[in-house]
């Protein structure tokens, strides 16, 4: 691999010009498209084969009337204070919002008695023609500009329900990322002209990754999760990868090589670890296709392709862009921030040899606090963005609260019931109530609706407590529990579906695949792992250090998003369950980025190994030299994620705290303490492997070993030349 990439780099350094011209027009061309084919995205969340979904598609077939499955909005009304309702008002404010953009129907409170018993307040429901996830910003704000009127008068107006919830729109938090990481890179590197060109490849890999997204918009349904995800995960890696070639391009040229032959080597050597990690991270974000979530696999697809393309930049329009720069990434110094090289110890030599006396204390010192982190993720519960969850100062907060107040927190996520009743309607539907209205946490069952052939029913169910509650998910695993029985008894089958079963079961499907998933990543982990390093001890290591770091930062994050600590600090404005497409996701996309700071670190530490140093000072040595850019690289992702704790989608803030908490834990506590600390315990066991083993696996050279022999670079006039080795 290394050969093959020393020889791309050099021809990009060569091709300079036609390259980049290349990546321009493949930038102008998907920009084109995505201004000639994007298409509206979704804010559907559905899993096919769920109970709620099968629920929905038969009523669409025997029950169209009943308008389950399409979008719903409840209108929260109250007068002036001190005054009572005037029904003459409300009935003005219904025919506003009947004459709506594709509003289907609208409810007369006073005659479906949706009247508060104090009078202070009326509940109005609006049905849409079309579910949830096709209701467009302009048919939220035509209704909402309905009600204007009655809100001048001085009444209150508030809207909440699933067809309020609109499509979470990028925001410019990433914009705060990029300045940060733009910091970090002038920093590490003291030089605006080294700085500047991760930040430009990463942004143009970006562009091309996002256009080619919102142009298959206009093709396929996309979800609205999607290119924020893309965004968020090609911009983080794209600024890592180049940073990690870029900074072992500037050691080669300090070192004397001339600048085409830094270029090779600095592809061939750190070009193939990003490679490598590169690949990891696709193959762990494409694999969330098989756990059988479609938004999961769409995302992970998503972002795959963009850290693909992100790999691509970094190992041929980075080497080119670098042709053009030649030295000069050496130069255009700002005083004060990166002084020469004094003799001495860094602090990464101090750091590593502190491990190597106390790895002992060290490693029990942060497997104990990761455990702590990790204790609130035992009451990690799951769920989907409901009003409960909005902003306080959000109209869907507001009408969620004036409903509770009134009718109940349960009114808020009603269940239905739906029975397939051909055989006797009436009494199957009669013993289904007398059966629901005896649980617990049943406030009210709403009197039958039957569809015109009389052989399916629908029953309302009001809960006592609200849609995010543990109790109501109880409350509909005990309906579904009397399905059995009441078919014995009547030979009705009996199904719950409504918005609130829906998330249920989305959830539920999201926590079965966890476990599966995080195997398979883990499994996978433990394979590539062995063959790059050539171990069974560093694998192992690596990815229980991965499992550490996924306990800690589930635990956050329930800390935080479910719990509420630290809520008013980090922006946060409402708690509830757990995003559930999260965890899923989180292990994908952590895995991956987890292994980048693995590779980088501990390939240096294998070389110095093969190389003649004892455990400890192939350690050490490894350490002193990869930690300056791993820290970098660390601290650019955390910015770049942390600033997307700033969106007002509670996934996507969700997401970006995560992250940036779950690289920050990998990176600074397992990667840079647990990982040397352990190394020099297990010392030269760390590098054994069963020699029939050794026999079976390939030899990826990551490390470049093949280029300190001279075997690689074509380098033409040049070829001659033995490369510099990779450890100076």
């Amino acid at each position: 691999m290394a050969t093959f990439l020393a020889r791309l780099g050099r021809a990009s350094f060569r091709r300079r010009r036609l390259v980049t011209s290349l990546w321009v027009l493949l930038l102008v061309v998907f920009g084109i498209g995505a201004l000639t084919m994007s298409g509206q995205t979704t804010n559907s969340v559905t899993i096919p084969g769920t109970e709620a979904q099968q629920a929905i598609d038969r009523l669409e077939e025997r029950f169209p009337e009943a308008g389950v499955g399409k979008g719903s909005v409840n209108v929260a009304v109250a007068p002036p204070e001190g005054q009572q309702l005037d029904p003459q008002i409300v009935a003005g404010l219904v025919k506003n919002l009947g004459e709506a953009p594709n509003v289907a129907t609208v409810t007369d409170p006073f005659q479906t008695k949706s009247i508060a018993p104090d009078g202070s307040l009326a509940l109005i429901q609006v049905v849409y023609r079309m579910p949830s996830p096709e209701v467009t910003d302009a048919d939220r704000d035509a209704l909402q500009a309905a009600a204007q009127s009655t809100r001048d008068a001085g009444w209150t107006v508030e809207f909440g329900g699933d067809a309020m919830q609109g499509i979470p729109v990028t925001q410019p938090t990433e914009g705060i990322g990029v300045i940060v990481a733009a910091v970090v890179l002038i920093v590490t590197f003291g030089s605006l002209v080294a700085a500047g060109l991760p930040l430009v490849t990463a942004l143009i890999g970006v562009g091309i990754g996002m256009a080619g997204i919102t142009a298959l918009s206009g093709v396929v349904d996309l979800n609205a999760n999607t290119p924020v995800l893309a965004l968020m995960i090609g911009l983080a890696v794209g600024i890592d990868y180049a940073l990690f070639i870029v900074s072992r391009y500037r050691t080669e040229l300090e070192s004397g090589a001339a600048p085409e032959d830094a270029a090779a080597t600095a592809v061939g050597t750190a070009g193939s670890a990003v490679v490598f990690a590169g690949l990891t991270v696709i193959i762990a974000l494409a694999g969330l296709t098989v756990v059988g979530i479609p938004i999961l696999g769409q995302m992970g697809l998503a972002a795959s392709a963009t850290v693909a393309i992100a790999v691509l930049i970094a190992v041929t329009l980075l080497p080119a862009v670098l042709g053009f720069a030649g030295t000069k990434v050496l130069g255009g110094r700002i005083p004060g921030l990166r002084r020469p090289a004094r003799p001495g110890p860094t602090a990464g030599w101090r750091w590593s040899s502190f491990l190597a006396r106390r790895r002992v204390v060290m490693l029990l010192a942060t497997v104990a606090g990761l455990a702590v982190l990790a204790v609130p993720a035992a009451d990690m519960r799951l769920g989907l963005p409901n009003d409960a969850t909005a902003a306080p100062d959000s109209t869907q907060r507001k009408a969620y609260d004036l409903i509770s107040e009134s009718f109940g927190p349960g009114l808020n996520g009603p269940l239905v019931v739906v029975l397939d009743a051909a055989n006797n309607p009436q009494s199957a539907t009669q013993a289904a109530m007398q059966r629901i209205n005896a649980l617990d946490n049943v406030a009210m069952v709403m009197p039958p609706q039957f569809n015109r052939a009389h052989d399916t029913a629908l029953l309302t169910v009001i809960p006592s407590t609200g849609p995010e509650t543990q109790e109501t998910e109880d409350l509909v695993a005990d309906i579904r529990a009397l399905s059995g029985q009441l078919e014995a008894d009547t030979g009705a089958t009996m199904s719950v579906t409504g918005a609130t079963a829906m998330d249920i079961d989305i959830s539920q499907r999201m926590a079965d695949a966890l476990l599966p998933y995080l195997s398979l990543v883990v499994g996978l982990a433990f394979i590539l792992l062995m063959i790059v390093f050539r171990s069974v001890l560093v694998p192992l290591s690596a990815t229980l250090g991965f499992l550490g770091s996924v306990g800690a930062t589930f635990g956050a994050v329930v800390a935080v998003f479910q719990w509420g600590w630290l809520g008013d600090l980090l922006g946060v404005d409402a708690t509830g369950p757990v995003m559930s497409v999260l965890p899923v996701l989180l292990i994908g996309v952590l895995f991956g980025l987890a292994m980048d700071y693995q590779v980088f670190l501990v390939t240096r530490m294998r070389e110095e190994y093969v190389h003649g140093r004892s455990p400890d000072e192939a350690m050490i040595t490894g350490f002193k030299h990869g930690s300056r850019v791993v820290v970098a690289a660390a601290l650019i992702m955390i910015s770049v994620f942390a600033g997307f704790v700033l969106a007002e989608s509670v996934l996507i803030q969700s997401i970006g705290f995560a992250l940036a908490f779950g690289v920050a834990v990998d990176a600074f506590v397992v990667r840079m303490t647990i990982v040397p600390a352990l190394m020099s315990l297990l010392g030269r066991s760390a590098w054994w492997l069963p020699r029939w083993l050794d026999r079976v696996l390939p030899n990826v050279d990551v490390e470049g070993e093949k280029l300190t022999r001279g075997t690689g670079g074509d380098g033409g006039s040049d070829g001659d030349r033995e490369l510099e080795p990779l450890a100076r």
